[in-house]
């Protein structure tokens, strides 16, 4: 006789695996590769629209029915990752930084700099937002979270970060180039 625990726990199991959404064509299981490529995806997206897979660490951008270039990105640790629609309000080329009051206060020796003053972190090499940042936003609101490049490529394919989906510097710069201000991103 199954017990109840037992019941619940493999109910809850079949649930998550039945919700957990399944985007691209079927196919034999590949190791991770971040180099940007053209996949098949099965759910119909609008062209134009960004999807971002953070379990998988993978990120969509569809060109066309079924279609999508992927990207590998690093995202947010655990309990600090997006998740949710945004939209792309705003895009910068290197642009500056500071981290946010809860980060700060989260990690203050890693962010010594910035305690107790206003220093903005000018873009370049060593701002960690990287060559772009395209800005999410709800409802009109800054989410203070970004989707950027990265002063270290090493984290991609990770959950590193404090909450933003992070790619390559080069791959960052050909997505930028690609998605207009307006663009819809959906974090699952």
């Amino acid at each position: 006789m199954i017990s109840r625990r037992r019941f619940v726990e493999t109910s809850a199991v079949a649930l998550a695996a039945m919700a957990f959404p399944r985007f691209l064509e079927a196919s034999e299981p590949t190791p991770f590769d971040s180099t940007p490529q053209e996949v098949k995806i099965k759910k119909q997206f609008e062209p134009g629209q960004i999807l971002v897979l953070p379990r998988s660490y993978y990120l969509y951008y569809v060109t066309e029915p079924r279609r999508a270039i992927r990207y590998g990105v690093g995202v947010g640790k655990a309990g600090l990752e997006f998740t949710g629609s945004a939209v792309i309000e705003r895009k910068r080329e290197w642009p500056s930084w500071r981290p946010t009051p809860d980060m700060i206060k989260r990690d203050p020796r890693a962010y010594a700099k910035f305690v107790d003053n206003e220093y903005i972190q000018p873009g370049g090499p060593q701002n960690p937002l990287g060559a772009r940042a395209l800005y999410l936003y709800q409802n009109g609101v800054d989410t203070y979270f970004r989707i950027h490049g990265t002063n270290r490529p090493e984290t991609i394919g990770s959950a590193v970060s404090n909450g933003c989906i992070r790619l390559t510097n080069e791959h960052v710069a050909d997505l930028y180039g690609r998605v207009p201000v307006g663009t819809v991103v959906t974090v699952l």
